[in-house]
């Protein structure tokens, strides 16, 4: 049953079977002409079905509603395909909209799959990761309807006024939502409470953890007395903003002393000594799409180790190994 967080706006919970997320926040603004749907859940039957619920009881016309998409990762985007009509605009960053169909993004996809290969995956690891069903979860390939976002841009539906706000990090140019008026954000994953968003290492941005850790002290700035956020409960956005900046600092200091004490070491061995909130009991017992998001953060602090002239890597083989300077 949809939320009613304010007058037209409702948020509709998405369950995300057998994922640790749980569940997608999809906010729906109601207007007398059009709607807006900010974010949709995998291309799954099961969020589908949770979304078309939703939208049935709020009695959203899908002929007269547009899709803002915060960011790329598919359990955001991956319903977009299935509920536009030939009415229907849907916004993206500019910067990620390659990644959404065609020949760009198999190519982009396809220099993910190096960037890992080069991280110390296993080639039968990569093979597995390859064949997972998450890749699956994504918009069709063939749908291409996407609409460039810049920040700074504005959007006016149910009497609000949004402006987009890139906040590059979490994914390469992800987008939130700021109603000034409201003194209300909605943050996608760029800002999460009761979870950490995955900052990756992305091969489009020189040092994507330093890029977040901006996009968090730019954020801050904000008035932002809700916060709106992609993935289960909202809190405090300063005292949080706050915490994860606090966070990753902590996890630069774990990872520089793995590399100190661990001269030569490749990524994913870095990221097999990192602590991470898991029930596992070692490294070996992570199931393998976990080992993917648990290396590529530590590939983005390492990285940012790398610019802050404290470690550097030896990009002289295909596996890249560290040693602290």
């Amino acid at each position: 049953m949809p939320q009613e967080i304010m007058s037209n706006l409702f948020c509709i919970g998405i369950p995300l079977p057998k994922n640790p997320l749980r569940i997608l926040n999809s906010y729906v603004i109601k207007g007398e002409d059009r709607n807006l749907v900010i974010d949709t859940g995998f291309k799954l039957p099961e969020c589908e079905a949770a979304l078309r619920q939703g939208l049935l009881e709020l009695d959203i016309d899908l002929n007269k509603t547009d899709f803002f998409i915060t960011h790329l990762h598919s359990d955001h985007s991956g319903l977009v395909p299935a509920l536009v009509t030939e009415n229907s605009r849907v916004y993206l960053s500019r910067i990620e909209i390659p990644w959404m169909f065609g020949d760009t993004r198999d190519a982009l996809w396809a220099g993910d799959r190096v960037k890992f290969q080069r991280a110390g995956f296993s080639e039968e690891e990569l093979s597995h990761l390859w064949k997972a069903p998450d890749r699956k979860l994504s918009p069709i390939r063939e749908f291409e309807d996407y609409l460039p976002v810049d920040d700074g841009d504005i959007f006016e539906y149910g009497g609000y006024r949004l402006k987009a706000v890139e906040t590059p990090g979490h994914t390469p140019a992800h987008m939130c939502l700021w109603m000034e008026d409201q003194k209300t954000m909605f943050t996608g994953d760029h800002l999460l409470f009761d979870i950490t968003p995955n900052i990756t290492h992305w091969d489009e941005i020189d040092d994507s953890l330093g890029s977040y850790l901006d996009s968090l002290r730019m954020t801050d700035k904000f008035d932002v007395q809700l916060a709106l956020p992609g993935h289960r409960e909202t809190g405090d956005f300063h005292a949080r903003t706050a915490e994860l900046l606090s966070h990753h600092e902590l996890r630069l200091d774990e990872s520089l002393e793995i590399v100190r004490k661990n001269p030569g070491l490749n990524i994913y061995d870095i990221a097999g000594k990192m602590s991470w909130k898991i029930r596992c009991n070692s490294w070996e017992d992570f199931p393998i799409t976990q080992k993917w998001f648990a290396v590529g953060e530590c590939h983005s602090h390492l990285r940012h180790l790398e610019k802050r002239g404290l470690i550097k890597a030896d990009y002289g083989e295909m596996v890249l190994h560290y040693y602290a300077t």
